[in-house]
């Protein structure tokens, strides 16, 4: 019997809603995970700016609130070995980077990486400045993995979605997922 795969999914409020909508899809295909959602209050903001309304029903896996400190992933105990944070905003790197645990998403972070598990940071800010660079050294040395929302061309994507999918299919893989995806080096 597989082991269910736990994985935290916070949406930061930097511009970029896409990308956790398209991985929200994506994940909902695999059987044998479980998935917890935190959203920032900017990220709803942002979210209803670029795709439109969002809707709770229509996501397969539990939302839980900000400040929600008795969420299982508040625990290392819990077993989650996975956390995501698409998009991540700058903010919410700095204060991954200094340990700074306010809310549900950066205690959650700070779990992961005290108990030596995948911390995945999707950055969308451009351009970076010294203190963003300085901040995502200090995650990366922590063990974190920084994955910036930069698609790829090379499977030469036609829409939107193809373009966003070349960061998101990065992240899957990064969750240790067996899936279909473009490869460098495939004949397209």
């Amino acid at each position: 019997m597989q082991k269910t795969k736990k994985i935290v999914l916070a949406i930061a409020g930097s511009s970029g809603s896409i990308y956790a909508q398209r991985l929200i899809a994506k994940l909902s295909a695999f059987e044998n995970i479980e998935v917890g959602i935190i959203m920032s209050d900017n990220a709803k903001i942002n979210w209803e700016i670029e795709i439109g309304p969002f809707e709770k029903k229509e996501v397969p896996f539990k939302i839980y609130d900000k400040k929600d400190f008795y969420a299982p992933f508040a625990s290392g105990s819990a077993g989650y070995k996975y956390m995501v944070v698409i998009p991540c905003s700058m903010g919410v790197l700095g204060r991954i980077a200094h340990g700074v645990s306010d809310d549900l998403m950066s205690r959650s972070a700070d779990v992961i990486l005290k108990e030596r598990r995948k911390l995945i940071l999707v950055s969308r800010e451009t351009p970076l400045s010294l203190i963003h660079i300085e901040n995502m050294k200090l995650v990366t040395l922590a063990g974190g993995i920084i994955l910036p929302a930069i698609p790829s061309f090379y499977s030469k994507p036609t829409t939107i979605e193809e373009a966003v999918d070349t960061v998101v299919d990065r992240v899957i893989d990064h969750l240790d997922l067996d899936h279909n995806t473009y490869r460098w080096g495939e004949d397209l």
